[in-house]
């Protein structure tokens, strides 16, 4: 029997895919057993799903493909064809530069070219070789608006029919998941909600607090693994109210006023007062 592969990054870019804690994951996976169930709530690239299944061949696993990242592998060898192109259109362009007048018209062609024949395009590969780095857009006409650089990747991407292999692939919301796993004997939680307050081409969703806070409700009582970073403050602020258990929510009885600001042409947040109103006498 041929040994499958392991991957130990995702094998199309992803924005927080967990290829930095991949083998620290592998390590945590030992202390579960063989017949566990993991239940990756935020799937992203899928990453965390392929490693438990490749480490728990008997586990079941299912992964929440909210992204749609199957799509994109299905897509790799219509990705390869139109890399491809784009190499030839850049031709002559040094690495890193801006590809403009007549290089970056014929890739526009090719694009639309691409859309009509095939229908899909995955923007956020061809945004990783077209757009500045960590840039993504998810439509030719927003790929119009921006600079485009010449970061095209040199070889194709391997299509990997395996990735996935084994895996039982769903999309839907994760409290819907929660809910069908959470009395399951032996389940793990496997959970990478995106960033707080962020909102990026990789997801299909804006991140508030109260949905951070939300994912807290699913750890209760689990066997999970969790991943965050600094940014949430989400630690510092779960450890605070494990030492203020009696202060409940402070606001519950404020009145709330907002206004808009706006920082800059693209950067706008909202402003709020609270405040308690005086008791009548």
């Amino acid at each position: 029997m041929t040994k499958q592969k392991q991957y130990l990054s995702a094998p199309l870019p992803f924005v927080g895919q967990k290829r930095m804690f991949a083998k620290e994951f592998i390590k945590v996976l030992e202390q579960f057993p063989d017949n566990a169930v993991f239940v990756d709530l935020f799937g992203g690239s899928g990453l965390l799903s392929h490693i438990a299944k490749r480490q728990k061949p008997n586990a079941k696993v299912v992964y929440n493909d909210f992204d749609n990242y199957r799509f994109r592998l299905e897509a790799i060898p219509n990705t390869n064809a139109l890399l491809a192109d784009l190499r030839k259109y850049a031709e002559g362009i040094s690495k890193h530069k801006a590809i403009e007048g007549e290089a970056r018209e014929r890739i526009f062609e090719r694009l639309e070219q691409e859309q009509r024949t095939n229908g899909y395009i995955d923007f956020i590969t061809i945004s990783s070789s077209l757009l500045f780095s960590m840039k993504y857009v998810s439509s030719i006409e927003e790929m119009r608006k921006e600079t485009l650089y010449n970061n095209i990747r040199k070889s194709d991407y391997q299509t990997c029919h395996d990735y996935l292999q084994g895996i039982e692939v769903v999309s839907c919301d994760y409290k819907e998941l929660f809910e069908q796993y959470k009395d399951t004997p032996h389940v793990v939680f496997l959970v990478d909600p995106p960033y707080l307050s962020t909102e990026v081409g990789t997801y299909n969703m804006y991140w508030r607090m109260s949905d951070y806070l939300d994912v807290l409700t699913v750890l209760k009582e689990h066997a999970f693994v969790y991943f965050t970073s600094n940014k949430s403050s989400i630690v510092e602020l779960c450890e605070w109210l494990g030492k203020n258990q009696t202060i409940g929510n402070p606001f519950a009885r404020c009145r709330k006023v907002e206004f808009n600001a706006t920082m800059n042409y693209n950067a706008t947040y909202t402003d709020m007062m609270f405040y308690t109103e005086r008791e009548a006498a």
